[in-house]
């Protein structure tokens, strides 16, 4: 470790000047003399002194402090902190008490990073184990059931056969989710970006959920006719999005209620996609937890109404992914309104 002595003399010049005036003193007391020769004597034996107290103390303070502080500094490179052990030796008070101050506050923020992440982690765990857990008993109920002896009635075999593979197929749904969400925070799902029409590939969702929508009395629909708008991103993700933000706001509309998708032009390279509808609304207090995983406004009817939970969590990590911003606006008893950011596309217009 490379070694700086930023040297503070004070100390020993106040303790070199201290020694002199005592010792000279002393010798001028009892030199008692009025010869010149011996006062020039004295006052060359007092520089004299002063300069050979003044480097002693100085080297052995400095040497004294430094390899105090070299322990600190080797102690707290145990704690590989490569913001500390970096910085040469000093043996500046002021400094280092400066260094560590930095290290303490640097630590005292990663240790609360750290406590922020085990309460996630707990929580985390305890949803996954939550919303595997209904799926799981669900089917090993109507299994038992069979295997008791309801497997000999072909009505009741066929119907709990059913509901068995509805709770696989939930499961399978989750877990799914779950891969996919790790993929994107972790990095290693790669984007395949491509130039595509958001208009077209809206009309396509519309039409894959048009028999949920039509469950619920809800309608999907554009708030004007469009001409082609080209957008450049991973056409699938988007899709995904898209139909995640959709079913999203049919599992929480109102019957014979509307959603609604407008484009816009944001700035000149991007649009914004906004998806409208006039359904319950969300709470203020919950909107800042919307997009955590398994976080849902309503705990009771949002599982009824099936789902993983990781909707909107993955709607967040698909726009991150593209570098782009989401936004939410929503009152309760009005509607929400979930917009998002895009790329345009080179074939679109400006």
């Amino acid at each position: 470790m490379a070694v700086r002595l930023r040297k503070s003399y004070k100390f020993a010049l106040r303790s070199s000047l201290l020694i002199t005036i005592a010792l000279t003193t002393l010798l001028a007391l009892f030199l008692n003399s009025k010869d010149q020769l011996d006062w020039l004597v004295l006052g060359l034996d007092a520089l004299i002194t002063f300069a050979v107290c003044f480097i002693i103390i100085q080297i052995r303070v400095e040497r004294f402090i430094y390899r105090r502080v070299k322990k600190i500094y080797d102690d707290v490179s145990l704690l590989e902190s490569s913001t500390f052990s970096s910085q040469h030796v000093t043996t500046d008070m002021k400094t280092l008490i400066q260094e560590i101050e930095r290290f303490a506050e640097g630590k005292k923020v990663e240790i609360d990073t750290l406590k922020i992440r085990e309460e996630y982690r707990k929580d985390f765990l305890g949803n996954v184990s939550h919303e595997l857990k209904t799926p799981l008993f669900t089917v090993q109920g109507y299994i038992l059931t069979l295997l008791d002896g309801a497997m000999n009635d072909k009505k009741i075999r066929e119907k709990y056969l059913n509901r068995a593979n509805k709770g696989v197929e939930r499961l399978i749904y989750i877990v799914k989710d779950l891969d996919l969400i790790t993929k994107l925070e972790v990095g290693e799902l790669k984007l395949e970006r491509e130039d595509f029409d958001i208009i077209e590939l809206i009309q396509n969702v519309f039409e894959l959920l048009e028999m949920k929508a039509t469950q619920k009395d809800i309608m999907l629909t554009f708030d004007m006719e469009y001409e082609p708008i080209y957008v450049n991103a991973d056409r699938e993700k988007i899709q995904q999005l898209l139909s995640n933000l959709l079913v999203n706001s049919i599992k929480y509309g109102h019957p014979n209620g509307t959603t609604e998708v407008s484009v816009e032009n944001l700035i000149k390279n991007k649009v914004i996609i906004r998806i409208t509808d006039n359904g319950y609304g969300i709470p203020k207090q919950h909107i800042p937890r919307l997009f955590e995983r398994f976080f849902r406004v309503d705990q009771s009817g949002s599982r009824s109404e099936g789902g993983s939970g990781l909707g909107l969590s993955i709607v967040k990590h698909i726009i991150e992914a593209h570098d782009e911003k989401i936004y939410v606006e929503s009152e309760e008893g009005v509607g929400s309104e979930f917009s998002f950011t895009l790329e345009k596309g080179v074939n679109s217009s400006s």
